[in-house]
């Protein structure tokens, strides 16, 4: 098939390349002329592991390409795929601008029958001002498709060619065959393509997205729960995600959830309840838990020097919201940072992917080291905000000798208690 990708961002530019992988033809389109010339070129714009591989081969074999022109990626395909922006408003409202002003735009242009298919994370209802903006220009017939992504950051490349099931909003059988044939390679083993009305596709995405962020929130309460209690929440977590009605994953306790998708959806799904009568009261919940947990840290650091952190020097584990990714949206560490430097302290960090995002964020605010052991040499204490592998394992005899004081802060619960008492650490993590 041949197919257009209008956006180049994280969900654009996976889709544009596993879409290319299984042999279709497509032209990814972006208004960043730079940014264009440098894919062409070959220069991955995102980290995600796997991704480099089959971005490099699907542009040498000819099946992926990059333009800044909108009409000449349109003309031949057949499906065009909406992977635009869709920010928080100040409300919690998705800002629809991007996605409508393309709509507007290719319903000037097409000349002949095409599925628009929005990629995009949007609120409920957003099909049907999709196809109403594309309607008040277009001569031809088209149809609108939801199809909206479910790609894990670090992981997306596996989730896109092996999806768990695929999930599709549309009212025509015209686009259902399309969709279908699109999709079939990457079901071979019996994953559903899962088709329904627009409607519930655009809350299947938000739904799934919350009720993730609530199970995370709900086992980080039952972490600080279990220090007020004496009791230990990886055996908690183990003993309940051992219910198959329960599962063991995202129960693990820590300093919240971060990245694009669990804070923008979550406030999102919040302010479509409340615009349609609802008060989702779980959700508001969700918000106010996670909020707290990004920091709840940083009264333990407080307590443990006495409530004076001038002239502290705190080292950072990881700064991206979560591991195999140079992603910093909403991430704990910035949160923390934040926090530390108005008290005084001196923080120096280390992320394997992530620190030249943070740089164009917050500059010079704090220190970057080359590596985990530069950053913890002659520092007070580390502070592990991101469970990257590479922080699993650490020479604790160099960290030790390292480091001014053997205090360490664990935000992931990397280690077990008894090791670390057994090594002479003071070792803080959460609910144990």
């Amino acid at each position: 098939m041949k197919i257009a990708v209008i956006g180049t961002g994280y969900v654009g530019l996976v889709t544009g390349t596993c879409l290319a992988e299984t042999g279709n033809t497509v032209i990814c389109v972006d208004i960043d002329e730079n940014k264009v010339n440098k894919m062409k070129n070959g220069q991955i714009p995102i980290y995600e592991p796997g991704l480099e591989v089959l971005f490099e081969r699907n542009i040498e074999q000819g099946r992926l390409t990059f333009t800044t022109n909108l009409k000449d990626a349109v003309d031949d395909a057949a499906l065009i795929f909406l992977a635009l922006p869709t920010p928080p408003g100040e409300d919690g409202s998705a800002d629809l601008s991007y996605v409508l002003g393309v709509a507007e735009d290719l319903g000037k242009i097409i000349t002949n029958y095409k599925v628009i298919i929005d990629k995009s994370t949007v609120p409920v209802g957003t099909a049907d001002k999709v196809r109403a903006v594309v309607a008040k220009n277009a001569t031809v017939d088209f149809d609108i498709v939801s199809n909206p992504e479910f790609l894990r950051e670090g992981y997306a490349v596996e989730d896109f060619m092996k999806p768990d099931r695929v999930v599709v909003g549309l009212s025509s059988e015209r686009a259902k065959k399309l969709m279908d044939e699109l999709y079939k390679p990457y079901v071979r083993q019996g994953n559903p393509i899962i088709f329904m009305d627009e409607k519930s596709a655009e809350l299947t995405k938000y739904a799934a997205n919350s009720f993730l962020a609530t199970k995370i929130s709900f086992m980080n309460e039952i972490a600080n729960l279990c220090e007020k209690l004496g009791a230990d929440v990886d055996m908690v977590r183990i003993g309940i995600g051992s219910d198959t009605r329960i599962g063991k994953r995202f129960l693990f306790p820590g300093i919240g959830y971060g990245g694009s998708c669990f804070p923008k959806d979550v406030q999102a799904l919040v302010k479509s309840s409340n615009e349609a009568g609802y008060h989702f009261s779980i959700l508001d919940a969700v918000m106010d838990v996670n909020l707290n947990q990004k920091t709840i840290m940083f009264p333990r650091i407080m307590n443990h020097f006495g409530g004076d952190l001038k002239g502290k020097r705190i080292a950072l584990w990881g700064l991206a919201f979560k591991p195999n990714t140079d992603d910093i949206r909403e991430a704990p560490a910035l949160y923390n940072i934040e926090k530390l430097v108005e008290k005084g302290a001196t923080v120096i960090a280390y992320d394997p992917e992530a620190m030249d995002n943070v740089k164009k964020v917050i500059g010079d605010k704090i220190e970057y080291a080359n590596n985990q052991y530069e950053a913890i040499k002659d520092a007070d204490a580390l502070f592990i905000a991101t469970e990257w592998s590479v922080f699993r394992n650490p020479n604790f005899d160099k960290v030790a000798s390292l480091l001014k004081n053997k205090v360490i802060f664990d935000g992931r619960n990397l280690y077990e208690v008894d090791h670390m008492t057994e090594l002479g650490f003071q070792y803080f993590s959460i609910g144990r």
